[in-house]
């Protein structure tokens, strides 16, 4: 139940989404994102993603009381607040999108994890709970994946957004991309040292392990179509990473299985094994899968210029996550002139760690980004930062800073 005067809470977030989304602003930052996906674009892109300091953002504007208000009112904050407050290349759509509530779970096994809280019951730490031990002697543990979708929880959800405020802001059913991340779910199975010895001990059921887990990722996605449940991911929809999926080169209109889709990708957990062990054990069940794929953005934290090798394998990549712990000059020199998107990441150090802002240090940091990626199609994401110390300026100038500097000194 929805009060009254929740609902004209909403339907006052909806037309406020809506005059964004409808002014010359958005509409030409829109035009950006299309040319930059497909690598026409003039300058670099930048978001500074909200998530992860979200609470320092959203509680205080908040006003909605019961349960279901609240969680719209959420998402309607999250749909235009880096583009009203921030002013970061983040943009509106001037829908309200909903994503079905599908659920993949591999090998059968609910993920679940024990927390740790300080005094004042903030959560401060966690440790997953695992299944598996030892390879050999817990395989009978790995049972069918399953997965499937919450119709009837999404089509409830739908119609509280469309009965509140859907003459204003219309609720329209949407997919993010495909994503698909299998040695996550292995360390969530058994823990980070027992997947490394595993490739030692028991190579080859390891092996089988992978190839089990990309055929059900695979079996996932056609259920997906089977079910109606695959959309195009040509707009506004949620690239992973924090990036947007604009682009001219998948379908806008009917979506027949995967290859009309984006999709995404990351192996964080493989940055203790080698190159060549990335390369004997995780690639093949990767490339598996991104084949499948329209187009491919790959990467999170992990350096991917140790294993370029692979990842410069994959035939339909269009965007590579360069993190802090990227060799900038090396990826530059890998990507310069080619349709692959360098997608970097700051350290979030500056933001989230002092209260104030060393610009100039900052200033340094992105000048290197922008003077290694010449010529290449550069975009900025700035993720991870757990708290800006509850201070809104010095996150506005953060991005300021980055778009004088690309104004200062990019050279595409």
């Amino acid at each position: 139940m929805i009060l009254q005067k929740e609902r004209e809470i909403l339907r006052e977030l909806a037309q406020q989404q809506l005059e964004a989304a409808c002014g010359e602003k958005n509409r030409k930052r829109v035009e950006l994102w299309k040319r930059h996906n497909d690598c026409r674009g003039e300058r670099p892109l930048i978001h500074l993603e909200i998530d992860t300091f979200e609470n320092e953002l959203l509680p205080k504007r908040m006003r909605c009381e019961t349960p279901l208000a609240r969680e719209l009112e959420f998402a309607l904050y999250k749909n235009f607040l880096n583009f009203t407050v921030l002013d970061d290349d983040w943009v509106v759509p001037d829908y309200f999108p909903i994503a079905w509530r599908t659920y993949f779970q591999p090998f059968g096994h609910p993920v679940t994890a024990t927390f740790a809280s300080n005094a004042d019951s903030v959560s401060v730490g966690h440790r997953f709970n695992y299944l598996i031990e030892d390879l050999e002697e817990d395989w009978e543990k790995l049972k069918p994946s399953r997965y499937g979708v919450d119709r009837e929880a999404t089509q409830a959800y739908f119609d509280a957004a469309q009965d509140a405020f859907g003459d204003l802001l219309p609720a329209r059913m949407v997919m993010h991309c495909l994503t698909a991340v299998p040695t996550q779910d292995v360390v969530h199975l058994m823990g980070m040292e027992t997947m490394c010895f595993s490739m030692y001990d028991y190579p080859e059921l390891f092996h089988k392990l992978m190839d089990r887990l990309a055929d059900d990722y695979l079996a996932y996605f056609d259920f997906l179509r089977r079910e109606g449940l695959l959309l195009p991911t040509t707009g506004f929809e949620g690239l992973g990473q924090g990036s947007r999926c604009f682009t001219s080169e998948l379908p806008s209109e009917t979506v027949n299985g995967p290859g009309d889709v984006w999709g995404f990708m990351d192996s964080q957990e493989t940055v203790s094994i080698s190159p060549d062990m990335y390369g004997e054990f995780i690639f093949p069940y990767y490339r598996k899968i991104t084949e499948k794929f329209g187009l491919l953005s790959y990467g999170c934290c992990e350096p991917v210029d140790k294993v370029w090798d692979y990842v410069g394998a994959f035939k339909n990549l269009r965007k590579v996550s360069c993190s802090p712990w990227c060799d900038e000059a090396f990826m530059a020199e890998r990507l310069r002139g080619k349709r692959i998107i360098f997608h970097r990441k700051p350290s979030p150090n500056f933001l989230g760690v002092d209260k104030q802002l060393d610009e100039q240090a900052f200033r340094e940091h992105i000048r290197n980004t922008l003077t290694a990626a010449k010529g290449c199609t550069l975009e900025i994401t700035q993720r991870d930062v757990y708290t800006i110390h509850n201070d809104e300026e010095k996150a506005k100038r953060y991005v300021a800073i980055i778009r004088e500097e690309i104004e200062n000194h990019w050279e595409p």
